[in-house]
Formats: structure tokens, sequence, C-alpha cells
């Protein structure tokens, strides 16, 4: 089964909801204009309920399927996030952003365009059972929007019990899905390291406790943890990302400071992390005789895919795509979503959707490819059809 017939219909209209939004970015919980035009479009399609001012500007649309005026009945929730990213965009086209330094360059445009054709579609046919939730969601780059949404109750409010998600894929070919059971991203943590020291004259530099030797000796040593303090069949990354430190050539400076990220999928890697990285931190600075503070702030965890709903996934995209072109076992990546939160809270999954050839998520001339949209609201109604059929 292709791209839903109906849905392709809608090809010129999604295109033009994208790219309006594409126009309009804005960042983290505070999306006005995002979500007045998302709330619109909703409310035009006949949606049963739509719940709005959740983690500030998120909102909850419930449509209600055959013999279910009550409500009643089991919920599938469908998530977009809708917030883009603070990038001057690079991209040339007509419909380039109007809000100077912000820009859609991940495709969360399209990602909210793909619900919304779904969310008229399920309206318009509601040829299924119970009721479908669909979440469409702010500050997924940043704050953790999926968070706060879970915090404020919307799982046991809307009594969803399974939950799935989409991501354009720069990459892979047009309309092919790629996702795995299990983990399929990492949890992704922050240190921060504020060195203080005794500054003076280089030239005497007996005379001065050195935060930037000590700076130097704390990053090398952070690496020791991957390559002696962990199993090596086992993901982990630890980068440091940032040294800043001293002004000019004769000063050894008072202070310094590092910055850096962590990426892992198994909590005890991560508590492993957390203990050598304090350990490191405290003897590095004893060695140099300096102060050492470490902030280590837990992010986003991992996304992990339950598996049974993984594979309830993959057939749906198969009757969309056709099996050729979905990667069931497609591996795990060291990059972060927060929609791990949801999973944590139901089960479900989370899939990559090919988008073809094009410039990098969070580059300046990434665009969303308007063609996959008709796809990925396709993969979204059968997966409502087929988990919850009519009676």
């Amino acid at each position: 089964m292709p791209v839903v017939n109906r849905i392709a219909d809608y090809a010129e209209e999604m295109k033009t909801w994208r790219r309006h939004l594409h126009q309009i970015p804005e960042l983290a919980l505070d999306l006005p204009k995002t979500a007045a035009f998302v709330a619109e479009r909703l409310r035009e399609f006949g949606v049963d309920e739509l719940h709005e001012g959740i983690a500030t500007s998120g909102m909850v649309a419930i449509i209600n399927g055959q013999g279910n005026d009550a409500g009643t009945g089991p919920t599938i929730g469908l998530r977009a996030d809708m917030d883009a990213l603070p990038i001057p965009e690079e991209t040339g086209v007509d419909y380039v952003s109007g809000h100077a330094g912000n820009m859609h360059a991940c495709g969360h445009d399209g990602h909210t365009t793909m619900l919304l054709g779904a969310a008229k579609y399920l309206a318009e046919t509601r040829n299924f059972s119970g009721r479908v939730a669909l979440i469409f969601q702010p500050a997924e780059e940043a704050i953790g929007g999926a968070r706060i949404m879970v915090e404020e109750g919307i799982m046991d409010r809307f009594g969803i019990s399974e939950v799935y998600a989409l991501h354009n894929a720069p990459g892979l070919p047009v309309g092919a899905f790629l996702t795995t059971p299990g983990a399929l991203m990492a949890a992704t943590d922050e240190f921060h390291i504020h060195i203080n020291g005794r500054g003076g004259h280089a030239a005497m530099p007996h005379e001065t406790r050195d935060p930037v030797m000590a700076a130097c000796g704390i990053a090398q040593a952070i690496q020791t943890i991957v390559s002696r303090n962990h199993y090596a069949l086992q993901d982990l990354v630890v980068s440091v990302t940032q040294i800043h430190t001293g002004t000019t050539d004769n000063v050894v400076p008072d202070t310094a400071y590092i910055n850096g990220t962590v990426r892992s999928f198994d909590p005890d890697v991560q508590q492993m992390v957390m203990q050598r990285m304090k350990e490191i931190v405290a003897g590095q600075a004893a060695s140099y005789g300096v102060e050492a503070e470490l902030n280590y702030e837990e992010g986003y965890p991992a996304t992990y895919n339950d598996p049974a709903k993984t594979v309830f996934a993959v057939d749906v995209a198969s009757e969309i795509a056709g099996a050729d072109n979905v990667e069931s076992e497609g591996g795990r990546e060291m990059g972060a979503e927060d929609f791990s939160y949801m999973l944590q809270a139901r089960p479900g999954a989370y899939l990559f959707l090919g988008q073809g050839e094009s410039a990098g998520l969070h580059h300046p001339k990434y665009d969303f490819n308007d063609e996959i949209s008709p796809i990925g609201a396709s993969f979204f109604v059968r997966l409502v059809e087929r988990a919850q059929p009519a009676t």
C-alpha cells in the first residue's frame, strides 16, 4: 500500500502549510505564531477536542473513532515537534525565515505538517476505533518539551496507551524508513568544570597556581574514561568541546573553564562516567594546586523503542514504502531526542524517514523535503487504523 490516495490529494496544501511554518520559526517553549497556526488548522479539520497551553505552547488534539462519541476506548498518541533553532538561514529559498537568526534547520516544520496532514485525514474518515491523541510539542531542541508535557500529565489525562513519532533523515533515500528495536538514540549529558587558580606574571609561573595547565590535565585525563574505564563493546562518547581561559601572552590567568558532552545508552555506564569525572577533577585539581568544581547535568535519557511496538511500526512502514525500503535493524546512534521521555512513559517507537540528499540537520542550508510529507502522514494514519481497526 503506497501513500494513501486521499492524503496524496493534500500534497499541495501540506506544502503551503509547511512553507508558512518555515517562515515563522520560533524557539523553545515560546511558539505563539506556530501554535496559533496549528490550532487554527486543527479547528478547521473538526477535531473533537483541542487542549492548548500544555508546556506553554504545546497542545493535544483528540479525534474519536467510529462509534466513539463518548470518547472512550484505547488511545494511540502521535507526536510532532514544532520548535526551530537559533541559526541564521542560508537556503536562499523564497519562503526563507522571517525571524532573523532563527530557522527550521531540523525539519520540525515538516514534522508538524505531516501530523497536520494525518489529523485532517483522520478527522474526515474516522476509519478507526478508540481515539487518537495528536501531540504537538514545543522545545525539543532545548529544555525538553516532551519531559514537560509528560510531567504535566498528558499520558494519564488523555489515556494514551502507546506513542509514536517520526524524524526526517537527510542522506536516507526519499520515503525509506529506518529504526531499530531497543536503544535507538543516546542519553545526552553535559559537564561544566570551573577552575580557580592564582594568576600572575607569565615570567614568574612559580608564583602562580596555573589553571591553564590544570585545564589541559583535566581535559586529557577525562579522555581516559572511555579508553581505560569502559568496556570497549559498549557505546560511549566523552567529548571536551570548550576550554576558555586567559587574555594575553604574558599573564597566567586566575580561572579556566571546560565544557563538554557525554553520550551513553546504559544507565550504569552513565553513572560510571559521573563518578570517574568527579574523581578525575578532584585529583587533577589537587595535583596542580588549584580548586575545581564539576557541574554534571543529566540531559535527555536514551531513546528506547519498545521491541513489539517497533515490529508493528516497521510492518506499517512496509505497507507505505515497501519492505525493501524499510530498515528494521538500523543500529543506534549517539544523537539524542527528547521523545525519549514519552517512550519512558508509554511503549512505542521512533522512526527515521528518508528525505534524500540534502544539507545535514542543524545546517544553515538545510531545508525539509516537501515530497515526504504525504508519506509521513500516511504512516501515521495507517498506524492508527491498524492499531485500532474500526469494528
